[in-house]
């Protein structure tokens, strides 16, 4: 599939799950997307499983995103406490797509939890509260990291959710960062375990090779490595070391997430001559993620770098925000550098590099070695320290799915395609349409102000229509309706609401008014998690929602 074909795709609303090889595009593919939806005034959730991964979608972690933070399981008081924090109750209720970026980094019983924090705020029973899902990532990649007291680790597509989502396959097949047919063979047959004799010969081959005309960054597998190997080349440089210290404004909850997520350091080290590496796209001034460079000058306001190709620029500092609403949350300041005679695997992905020096002899993960050896555009770029066994390997298991993947990705683009040209722009506009999204003007861009949804229900509210012709006549469901009478009902509490319970019988009205009771007031109102404990499966959240309105 096309970066095309798929971003039309998720324009139409469905929920999809993006993949494909290292550089076939990915990231590119969300923010393209992501982009889309802004100049509608659609305001989507940006996460992903790694604070590193959020930066480059200028998102934040699904854990900070949610609320669950590091929870491995979920109580009804837990659900509870995130329902009583009023920024959380704000963003989740309110929103209507989500993406979550570097799938194959969260575990299964996550994104579990994940659905169902979405299902508990939108109080629905339907996946994710009925919101679209975009996942994205590549499970022949890195697998998630599990403490000692979490259980087994097992991917994402094990979730229940996975299934129940159903979500459509975007694999992208275009490659964008390898262009050397040679290496690009060598890679395919190490994320494919089809290595031949050959290919290991040739991939041998860099071992302790010498890279002409560019410094290369060096990959270790362990986090102490490159911090001694980044130490011990800064030390050995001449010259006074310049320090420049992270800002940041808004929350400083948030802008601590920022932080640990930033590949920018809070404190960063230079000296004139120091081996740097960019860590922002910034395509206007030069240089991308993984531009390499070495530090010609530094003063207390400035820094300049000389790129690999000769070429000198003015390093600026650079934020790394968090938006909601199109307003800035939380933001980091920072010289967009970090030193880079070494930098770890895991954090390297995601990094594009023109030359590496990599260590794969300590790896411990299948995916690693083809993590690391993907970042590398050319064979001519790579040198090898070494390897081990497990570093050219990946999951028979994750294999076996990654071909499933495939064929369900053909399969879902050939349905696609069966559609007119028409009948897919349609379905774009009916999604735009029902999650509330703005036009954009043409030819300028500019947004046109979102239609006054709640204002359109109040409307049927007055001519005395039932809950479920108000959703018909919207084209939207109950819980939407119910989630704008809730606030139509705060703006003017003496709005008249109970003529909407004619089809809710008496008794069944009585017993979940008595366990809403029952289950107390929180901040001046009734959650609806305790009430739904209380009565069980035989009630759903639309009809306890619908009594709570007129307590």
């Amino acid at each position: 599939m096309t970066q095309a074909e798929a971003l039309e795709m998720l324009q139409a609303g469905h929920n999809c799950f993006v993949t494909g090889a290292a550089g076939s595009g990915k990231t590119h593919l969300l923010n393209a997307y992501l982009k889309y939806l802004k100049e509608r005034g659609v305001e989507p959730g940006i996460t992903a499983a790694t604070g590193i991964a959020a930066t480059h979608l200028g998102g934040q972690t699904i854990h900070a995103w949610s609320g669950l933070g590091v929870r491995d399981k979920l109580s009804a008081q837990d659900l509870d406490e995130l329902e009583g924090k009023s920024y959380l109750w704000k963003r989740l209720s309110r929103a209507t797509v989500l993406v979550i970026d570097e799938i194959s980094m969260l575990h299964h019983f996550r994104l579990d939890l994940l659905d169902r924090i979405m299902r508990s705020f939108k109080r629905t029973e339907v996946p994710f509260g009925g919101i679209q899902v975009i996942l994205c990532g590549d499970f022949c990649q890195l697998p998630p990291v599990s403490r000692s007291n979490e259980p087994k680790t097992r991917f994402a597509y094990e979730a229940e959710v996975w299934r129940e989502l159903d979500p459509r396959v975007c694999y992208l097949e275009e490659q964008h960062r390898q262009q050397d047919p040679t290496y690009l063979a060598i890679l395919n047959a190490v994320r494919g375990n089809r290595l031949t004799a050959e290919l290991t010969r040739t991939l041998r081959g860099r071992l302790d090779a010498k890279i002409a005309h560019v410094e290369p960054a060096k990959l270790y597998t362990h986090n102490v490595d490159v911090d001694e190997e980044n130490e011990r080349e800064l030390a050995r440089l001449p010259g006074e070391i310049f320090t420049y210290q992270m800002s940041d404004r808004g929350s400083d909850r948030l802008a601590a997430t920022l932080k640990k997520g930033c590949l920018a350091p809070e404190t960063l080290r230079l000296k004139e001559g120091a081996r740097v590496m960019f860590v922002k796209n910034n395509f206007e001034a030069g240089y991308v993620n993984g531009t390499l460079g070495v530090v010609a000058e530094c003063r207390r306001d400035r820094v300049m770098v000389r790129l690999t190709s000769g070429r000198l620029i003015e390093a600026v500092p650079a934020g790394w925000r968090v938006e909601e609403e199109g307003k800035m949350k939380a933001e980091i300041t920072q010289y967009p550098l970090r030193l880079a005679w070494a930098i770890t695997v895991h954090k390297s992905q995601g990094l594009s590099l023109e030359a590496a020096e990599i260590d794969l002899s300590h790896s411990f993960e299948p995916g690693m070695g083809y993590v690391a050896l993907s970042r590398v555009r050319t064979l001519a770029g790579l040198s090898l320290k070494g390897l081990n066994e497990l570093a050219l390997r990946v999951s028979d298991e994750v294999l076996a799915r990654d071909g499933d993947f495939r064929e369900q990705s053909r399969a879902h683009l050939a349905e696609w395609l069966k559609r007119s040209p028409e009948r897919r722009a349609a379905a774009g506009e009916e999604f735009l349409r029902r999650i509330g999204a703005g036009a954009v003007k043409k030819g300028v861009g500019a947004r046109v102000k979102k239609v006054d949804t709640i204002s359109q229900t109040k409307t049927l509210l007055d001519e005395g229509q039932t809950l479920t012709e108000m959703a018909t006549a919207r084209g939207l469901k109950v819980e939407t309706i119910l989630e704008h009478l809730e606030k139509i009902k705060v703006a003017d509490p003496s709005v008249s609401l109970r003529y909407l319970l004619q089809d809710l019988p008496v008794t069944r009205a009585k017993k979940i008014r008595q366990a809403l009771a029952q289950g107390g007031m929180t901040s001046g109102y009734y959650p609806l998690g305790p009430a739904k404990n209380l009565l069980g499966p035989g009630f759903s959240y639309a009809e306890i929602r619908l009594v709570r309105l007129l307590l």
